[in-house]
């Protein structure tokens, strides 16, 4: 199989949304948050299967990023997520399915101002108290050149979900295009959602409704519980 084909195969599994991975997070093992009947059962147990022979992977926290953006009448607002958790599946030939899970602890969020920060976690908006948890989980790929794509998948937030699609470029770590399986990836995405159709219309006036999803991903091959 192809390079080209192969990258597709990895980029199924790969998703990003949103996304810093804690020592903390990985207590119960990398499928813990997903367990509970929060996602159907044979995606958790492609994730097995997948680390029974080496072919699974994991979001990196030191050097990924997870955030948004969005335009208010006073400025330009942005945060970042500090932790979650997430794991993607590659098979040895890029045959089989593919299937990665993405969990962010909304709570983690961080902006550069206390008062911002408070009012977004506030149940005006995400409402941490109620929906701790962003979930996103991939369904499809489309290349659009060599080194990029659209990556598809459906993101719950605020307890809604809808699908969703980012615009991906891939490297490898140290910046080359068109990496194939190797023990380090790197991933960019981005995509831009309405709030409103979250459930989060709160200040439609002074907050825009669209809201840039942005993310750089290090993922690398793990070892560990699942």
């Amino acid at each position: 199989m192809n390079t080209r084909r192969r990258l597709a195969y990895f980029l199924l599994a790969l998703a990003l949304p949103f996304t810093a991975v804690t020592g903390a997070a990985d207590e119960g093992g990398l499928c813990a948050p997903f367990k509970n009947g929060k996602v159907d059962e044979s995606m958790l147990e492609t994730m097995f299967k997948a680390a029974s022979v080496g072919r699974l992977y994991r979001i990196e926290a030191a050097s990924s990023k997870v955030g948004f953006c969005v335009n208010s009448q006073f400025r330009r607002v942005e945060g970042d997520f500090k932790e979650f958790q997430g794991g993607m599946t590659l098979s040895k030939d890029g045959a089989g399915k593919a299937q990665t899970l993405v969990a962010i602890k909304v709570n983690s969020l961080d902006t550069d101002g206390a008062l911002i920060e408070a009012m977004i976690k506030s149940a005006r908006f995400f409402d941490v108290e109620n929906y701790p948890e962003i979930l996103f989980v991939s369904t499809g790929f489309d290349w659009t050149s060599n080194t990029t794509a659209l990556l598809r998948g459906n993101l719950t937030l605020h307890g809604v979900t809808r699908p969703v699609t980012f615009h991906v470029t891939l490297t490898d770590i140290k910046g080359t295009p068109g990496v194939d399986q190797g023990k380090e990836i790197l991933v960019k995405a981005t995509t831009t959602v309405s709030r409103a159709e979250f459930g989060m219309d709160t200040l439609s006036s002074l907050v825009d409704d669209k809201v840039q999803l942005c993310m750089s991903v290090k993922a690398r091959k793990f070892a560990g519980r699942v």
